[in-house]
């Protein structure tokens, strides 16, 4: 159970940052799909975030030996990210700031003051 635990708050924490990082004009930029490189981040490097266009999000964390995936969607407001994740059937919400985005690299601030660093996967 802790690892599930710690699965659906890495995914959270990673949905909540990517999202968070695109404003109106940058909603665009953050479509696609991106990869933590942060080693002190929320989210465990090399775990994968995919936004679409229609608000939705699918997310994979890589925990030891273990790919853990959930689903969930995602709104923008200016610098605010604000993310859903439904895993094993439990959803949870999250809110974020996002740092800075382009087209390579998001940067997302989470509530406990981590930052996490994602690269856009081509």
């Amino acid at each position: 159970m802790k690892w599930n635990r710690l699965a659906l708050t890495a995914l959270l924490f990673f949905s909540l940052a990517l999202v968070g990082a695109a404003g109106d004009g940058n909603a665009k930029k953050l479509v696609g799909v991106w990869e933590s490189v942060s080693k002190d981040g929320e989210l465990p490097p090399g775990s994968k975030v995919e936004f679409t266009k229609d608000g939705k999000l699918k997310v994979e964390v890589a925990i030891g030996d273990k790919v853990l995936k959930a689903d969930g969607t995602y709104k923008v407001a200016g610098d605010k990210l604000t993310v859903t994740i439904t895993f094993e059937g439990e959803s949870k919400t999250h809110n974020d700031t996002i740092k800075s985005v382009n087209d390579k690299r998001l940067v997302i601030e989470h509530k406990s003051g981590k930052s996490s660093e994602l690269k856009r996967v081509k």
